[in-house]
């Protein structure tokens, strides 16, 4: 199948160059013009797409070359952009850089060539002036196979500034699409691992989107970027489907490697009011009596939409509930996933929910499934900076100064409510925590950092760990998981 949908990548030569605010107010300039805008991020980030939802009305879904594999960009691409007129797609880091030591893999420019979309690139000019023509020409020319259609200069100063940027550019041969006044920059707070997510601040983050969007739309030439979108390639794949994932995936039985001996190159594929749910997901009703509680609410944001269609596609009904609100697991829960977010900020109303933490832990002791991921894990633990958690894991859970952050390629080292031992899979870690493990748990993981080292908890029903995972590149763990919640 030959698919065009008009698109762009919106990349820069390094982060901190405003990506975020021009994709973002690019998805909220076109939507309130009556476009339907499909958005997406690369990479793992969980944070930027809550914010493209609010922009666009819809899921903001991840591109992820390292976690997914390059042959599912075009085809989670074409799913998420399905009966849209517009997709945006906001790149990470510098335009060229990858996963570490990767080459290109998992780079915007390497999604930009897998999608066949022209980039628009978005420059901070607020120290320069005639050397913006340098720069611009060196990321035009290092890959012709990336087409940059256009350039948005971000952080101007002045009208002479922005007549000196333009002049120079003339020698590119690059149009000069949108031109953002420093003195106009939206104000989106930080914190120690980035931007504070939607769920936290949804009234505020409402009004700074439509501040990006107004800044956007007042200094771009939009009809010009709609152009630049329109001239993108045809596509010659079809759009991921979760049911035929599911069908199209049976989980292999690897041999189990011995511990923290992780296979040199594993490949990307695996085995086998209401609260919002994570980054503005919607999750309709089903009819499936297997229900699998999804913890969101303010303390736990981070979620790929592909999960949830997935668990719904293997016969679960997915129910959100808030763990800083609900007293109690949703009636009926078979099976509880608890994937990212910031429990360490919440921490203190988290453990004031004595009811809740007590229900979660009755569930794990009866032997039903749990995924927790990175902030699930420390959720599941028995204590948090101190402060009592579920006590489902002996092991205890603190804040530290150090960052880890890195793509990681993982095999399961037991067998579990989410693989079979052996099955490999790639993930990505992010948190500045560490955990304290007592006794009684298998590890989950073997991971080639680097450094090879076993990570995370089987215990019972339980998984958990901080490797944030893609299941649309392991569709056998949602089959696995809703099975293993049938028999429960």
């Amino acid at each position: 199948m030959v698919t065009s949908v008009p698109r762009l990548v919106i990349a820069a030569p390094s982060s901190g160059s405003g990506k975020t605010t021009v994709a973002t107010g690019l998805m909220a300039a076109f939507a309130a013009r009556g476009l339907a805008v499909s958005a997406h991020k690369v990479g793992p980030d969980y944070i930027d797409p809550g914010y493209h939802a609010l922009a666009t009305g819809r899921v903001g879904r991840n591109l992820d070359a390292y976690m997914c594999g390059p042959e599912l960009v075009g085809p989670l691409f074409l799913h998420g952009a399905q009966r849209c007129d517009l997709a945006v797609v906001e790149g990470v880091m510098g335009l060229y850089d990858g996963a570490a030591g990767e080459g290109e893999l998992a780079s915007t420019a390497q999604v930009a060539k897998l999608l066949r979309a022209p980039v628009v690139l978005v420059v901070d000019a607020s120290s320069q002036s005639r050397s913006v023509a340098a720069l611009v020409h060196g990321f035009v020319s290092w890959d012709p196979d990336v087409r940059v259609g256009g350039v948005i200069l971000n952080k101007v100063a002045s009208d002479r500034h922005e007549e000196m940027l333009r002049e120079a550019l003339e020698s590119v041969g690059v149009p000069v699409l949108g031109v953002l006044r420093r003195v106009s920059q939206v104000d989106v707070p930080s914190r120690h691992l980035g931007l504070v997510p939607v769920g936290e601040r949804r009234g505020e983050a409402v009004s700074a989107v439509a501040a990006m969007a107004a800044q956007v739309a007042a200094g771009c030439d939009l009809e010009a970027v709609l152009g630049v979108a329109r001239g993108a390639g045809a596509l010659s794949c079809v759009g991921w489907d979760a049911g035929a994932a599911l069908v199209s995936s049976p989980p292999p039985r690897l041999p189990v490697p011995s511990l923290g001996a992780v296979p040199p190159d594993p490949p990307t594929a695996l085995n086998g009011p209401r609260p919002q749910a994570p980054d503005g997901l919607e999750v309709p009703g089903g009819d499936s009596k297997v229900v699998v509680a999804l913890a969101g609410g303010a303390a736990f944001t981070f979620s790929y939409a592909e999960q949830v269609e997935l668990l719904r596609a293997a016969g679960a009904e997915v129910v959100v509930f808030d763990p800083l609100r609900d007293e109690q697991l949703p009636d009926g829960t078979r099976g509880l996933v608890v994937g990212g977010g910031f429990p360490e900020v919440f921490a203190g109303e988290l453990s004031a929910n004595e009811p809740l933490r007590k229900s979660v832990a009755d569930l794990a002791l009866s032997g039903a499934p749990v995924a927790a991921e990175c902030a699930g894990l420390l959720y599941l633990c028995r204590e948090l900076d101190g402060l009592p958690m579920c006590g489902v894991l002996d092991a205890d859970a603190r804040m530290t100064d150090r960052l880890t952050l890195g793509y990681r390629d993982a095999v399961a080292v037991s067998d579990s409510s989410l693989a079979v031992a052996g099955a490999r899979m790639r993930g990505h870690e992010f948190h500045r925590t560490v955990v304290e493990p007592g006794a009684g748990a298998a590890p989950a993981w073997g991971v080639r950092a680097p450094g090879r080292r076993v990570e995370g908890f089987v215990q019972r029903g339980v998984h958990a760990s901080y490797l944030h995972t893609h299941w649309a590149s392991a569709p056998g763990v949602a089959r696995r998981f809703v099975e293993r919640c049938r028999a429960s």
